[in-house]
């Protein structure tokens, strides 16, 4: 990972574009509805270390380079985060390709790379976020105090918001009826919520480009994952950055039963599937799944 993704607040902040034309315009079309204080300035404001006194992000935005150069340099005296556009010597960050979900919001870099690449990306993925998925988002939000007093128990509140996620809540959300949505969320919260893991075993493939879609979404929602140092490169492909990870020695069968049953989803990687591990399970009532490695071209 050559760049690190970060995401600014923008409620209250004060963003400076200088510049005009269409690089200054595709800027501002950024922030168009945000709550950000956005200021436009051109000319000799632009060179005018005073200009950018206060902001929290600027953007440089000209196809003239003696302007950019100028203006990023007086830009550096707010000592905030510069971006000049298709000049990334002269910049802090680099603007990514966004999908603007309101709440939810997805960004794709190439570290100013390849821009087009990002680009033609954005319109792969935004096809697949719903356009509610923002109400959603918001109405998690509000409720963030009552889930968190309901299941203080992380894995329990976010086994919770997995199943809910997919049910009447989120399809009335995405469905624009806010208030049935946050009705039927606060009936849930109430009746509480008790959860059963599921302990997925996948074959490693050979290769760590072979794995299925299915096992890396499995290790992408994964809360614990057991392996071997084989499997390292398919962990850290694919595998949440904040999961647990743990030595195969640590995944008996009674230790895997408690922790789905506080609604954790386990992983455990290897070369084969462990049957007589997978019989104990399903003994002691865990849901037990096997996914094989792709098939090599």
């Amino acid at each position: 990972m050559e760049t690190f993704p970060a995401f600014f607040p923008l409620k209250d902040r004060r963003v400076v574009i200088a510049g005009e034309g269409d690089p200054a315009d595709a800027k501002a079309r950024l922030f168009a509805g945000s709550p950000a204080d956005v200021a436009r300035i051109d000319g000799e404001a632009a060179f005018d270390p005073q200009s950018y006194a206060g902001a929290h992000l600027i953007f440089v935005a000209s196809f003239d380079a003696d302007f950019a150069a100028r203006a990023a340099g007086a830009a550096r005296s707010a000592g905030a985060p510069l971006n000049v556009v298709d000049h990334p010597e002269l910049s802090d960050f680099h603007t990514p390709a966004v999908i603007d979900r309101g709440q939810v919001v997805a960004a794709i870099g190439t570290a100013g790379a390849a821009p087009l690449m990002a680009s033609l990306l954005r319109a792969e993925i935004e096809a697949r976020i719903p356009l509610g998925a923002g109400a959603v988002a918001a109405l998690l939000g509000e409720q963030r105090e009552a889930l968190r007093a309901a299941f203080p128990d992380l894995p329990q509140r976010r086994a919770f918001l997995r199943a809910h996620l997919d049910g009447p809540v989120a399809d009335a959300a995405l469905a624009g009826d806010l208030a049935r949505a946050r009705r039927l969320l606060a009936d849930a919260i109430a009746r509480g919520w008790t959860a059963m893991g599921r302990v997925t075993f996948i074959v490693a493939p050979d290769h760590a480009d072979l794995i299925s879609l299915r096992a890396a979404r499995a290790l992408n929602i994964a809360d614990i994952a057991a392996a071997d140092e084989s499997a390292e490169p398919i962990l850290t492909a694919h595998l949440r950055r904040d999961a647990e990870r743990v030595t195969l020695s640590m995944a008996s069968a009674r230790q895997l039963a408690d922790w789905a049953g506080t609604g954790r989803l386990v992983a455990i990687v290897g070369r084969r599937p462990d049957r007589t591990l997978a019989v104990a399970l399903a003994d002691l009532g865990v849901a037990v799944e096997v996914l094989e490695a792709a098939p090599a071209p």
